[in-house]
């Protein structure tokens, strides 16, 4: 019995380790989508929509190159890249323009985006969703401890996400470019009163946190599925993590990407466990999941009752 009782305790443990790794996997890629996002919003005053198509783009890009050339580090480097120079088409040509208009006419032209990427993605890839294999040498598990087993995939995209937030960490805190980012997230008027090109700080906002959108879906493709529609799913999630962490925040966006990426995945993985205590099998798998989601927005509300400008928000 007491080895029983022993062996239910370690099954337990090691869950919840793989959810904990599983949602800080997680929390990372929204982080890299919610850092541009954020940077847009709190320098630019502009209310992106588009920016989860950004995100499908890098990930169906990364599908096509990995299918031509079999290499998953082209794949991801030709996503970036492709996607930066949409960006720069975008902020150039609509961006630049919505920048002159309130906040509704800039939801409605991004939204505009949104249904012409889709129909985009349906002329060149087709309705049906697209496959995007991981390397090899990364489709194994790697063992963490004596009876867990974990994706070696994912443990990459956690030492790749914390690499990439150190590196915006120090590219924005200890860069002069960074400094100006920060300087327009605080107080647009002064920089640009302080002699800031302001036009190019927009710009190159603009299409690194394009880059970064990319970056984020070539590396999620493999694990969930790379089909139309798929931005405006991660899209609902990124402005969770923005609105918890404080618009205009990189240290906000990444807290709360955490945090959304790991109540999201606990979410999922231990409430329909819990709701079998009490409730049918069937009632439970319908419902977990459910309520996981509800959770997300449950801690948004919980947030901004206490902070209602956010965990870290930017300083104006």
């Amino acid at each position: 019995m007491g080895d029983s009782r022993q062996g239910e305790v370690f099954m337990t443990f090691t869950l919840i380790v793989e959810q904990l790794l599983n949602g800080l996997q997680f929390g990372l890629m929204l982080f890299l989508i919610a850092a541009g996002l954020t940077l847009v919003f709190g320098i630019m005053d502009i209310m992106n929509l588009a920016h989860g198509s950004l995100y499908m783009a890098g990930a169906y890009v990364a599908a096509e190159t990995m299918q031509r050339t079999g290499s998953f580090t082209a794949a991801v480097l030709v996503a970036a890249v492709a996607t930066g120079l949409v960006g720069v088409v975008l902020e150039l040509t609509l961006i630049r323009r919505l920048a002159l208009r309130d906040h509704l006419a800039q939801v409605l032209g991004t939204y505009a985006v949104i249904l012409i990427a889709n129909d985009l993605v349906k002329m060149i890839w087709g309705p049906a969703p697209v496959m995007l294999n991981m390397p090899a040498v990364l489709s194994g598990p790697v063992r963490l401890l004596p009876d867990l087993l974990y994706p070696a995939y994912r443990l990459m995209i956690i030492v790749f996400g914390v690499a990439a937030a150190a590196g915006l960490y120090w590219f924005v805190t200890r860069t002069r470019a960074g400094v100006l980012v920060r300087a327009g997230a605080s107080n647009r008027q002064m920089a640009t009163l302080m002699g800031v090109r302001v036009p190019l700080l927009f710009l190159g906002v603009f299409v690194l946190g394009a880059m970064l959108a990319a970056v984020a879906g070539a590396l999620l493709g493999p694990i969930t599925s790379v089909q139309v529609g798929m931005g405006e799913e991660i899209l609902i999630l990124v402005l969770v993590c923005i609105v918890i962490g404080g618009i205009g925040s990189i240290r906000g966006a990444f807290v709360g990407a955490l945090l959304v990426g790991m109540v999201d995945t606990a979410g999922r993985a231990f409430l329909p466990m819990l709701l079998r205590q009490v409730f049918s099998p069937a009632v439970a798998s319908s419902v977990g999941p459910t309520l996981a989601a509800i959770a997300i927005y449950v801690l948004m509300a919980a947030v901004l009752v206490f902070r209602p400008s956010g965990l870290f928000p930017a300083r104006g």
